[in-house]
């Protein structure tokens, strides 16, 4: 599939969440990306700086060597709530105890700058191991706190639990909601928190009116962007493997709806991934 490409940003900006070790053979059939090469593609278009996840113990130590042998690179490291899920359903509750002691030892590394993706999804795990998110995700948010960590946060289908668990623990300073998929109500109660939300692909679709219309709660101080690679691509691409050299198309959209010019909201989204992360 042939994919457009944009034309390169006026400004540079940070794609504040990223997998560039994922290979998913629905979005990439046989090619295996390399990270180097998406990375340069990336900066030709003004993306000169990421955010890199690790989702489970394998990745999140793929994440901090990338970090630590690329300057333009950060990490953030935890166990997904689904596959907390699933290590406890296959494995037993032991299981998840070693991987979050393993993702605490990694986590003390400089080049990790956040403790994410944790959270909630009720859309892929059944009922029955919704606790054993909800205990990993508390346990994730005293790991943040503890470290000093940015806490980033997944949430599907969840928005009511995430909230109310974060406030039973005590949020860190810094808490990023990925890929925000709340409504304007849900984006007004973040942002009395001084919890900062980042829109992905999602936000250019022509059904998600709604979410378009959550972004305008968000103040200007705790909006982000990112891609979510190779997941959620934005327009005109949808449907094929994302990445961070894509993301050109979701900061303009989201510049139109906000009525702001692309300078300027390069900006500021470069100013909050800085202030959400730390410079680097």
């Amino acid at each position: 599939m042939t994919v457009i490409s944009p034309e390169p940003l006026v400004a540079p900006v940070i794609d504040t969440h990223c997998h560039l070790d994922v290979h998913d053979r629905h979005l990439h059939g046989d090619q295996h990306p390399d990270p180097d090469a998406m990375l340069e593609a990336a900066r030709a278009v003004g993306v000169t700086k990421v955010v890199q996840i690790g989702c489970d113990v394998p990745s999140a130590h793929w994440s901090v060597q990338m970090a630590r042998s690329r300057p333009d690179v950060v990490a953030g490291v935890a166990i997904h709530p689904n596959d907390a899920a699933r290590l406890v359903q296959r494995h037993g509750p032991q299981a998840l105890d070693q991987a979050i002691e393993q993702i605490e030892e990694l986590a003390s590394d400089p080049v990790v700058r956040a403790i994410g993706e944790t959270g909630l999804d009720y859309f892929r795990t059944a009922q029955e191991w919704r606790p054993v998110q909800q205990d990993s995700f508390r346990r994730h948010i005293r790991l943040a706190r503890r470290l000093g960590k940015t806490l980033v946060i997944h949430d599907r289908d969840s928005h009511e639990d995430i909230i109310a668990i974060l406030q039973d623990e005590g949020p860190p300073e810094r808490v990023v909601f990925h890929c925000f998929s709340g409504d304007a109500e849900m984006a007004a109660t973040c942002a009395a928190r001084g919890w900062y939300m980042s829109f992905a692909g999602v936000v250019t679709y022509k059904a998600n009116e709604g979410l378009r219309q959550a972004m305008l709660r968000v103040p200007d101080h705790l909006l982000l962007v990112e891609t979510d690679a190779p997941y959620l691509t934005a327009e005109p691409n949808r449907g094929k493997a994302n990445a961070s050299s894509l993301m050109p198309f979701t900061v303009r959209r989201m510049a139109e709806q906000r009525g702001s010019s692309e300078l300027e909201l390069c900006g500021l989204l470069w100013r909050n991934a800085q202030a959400a992360f730390g410079a680097w």
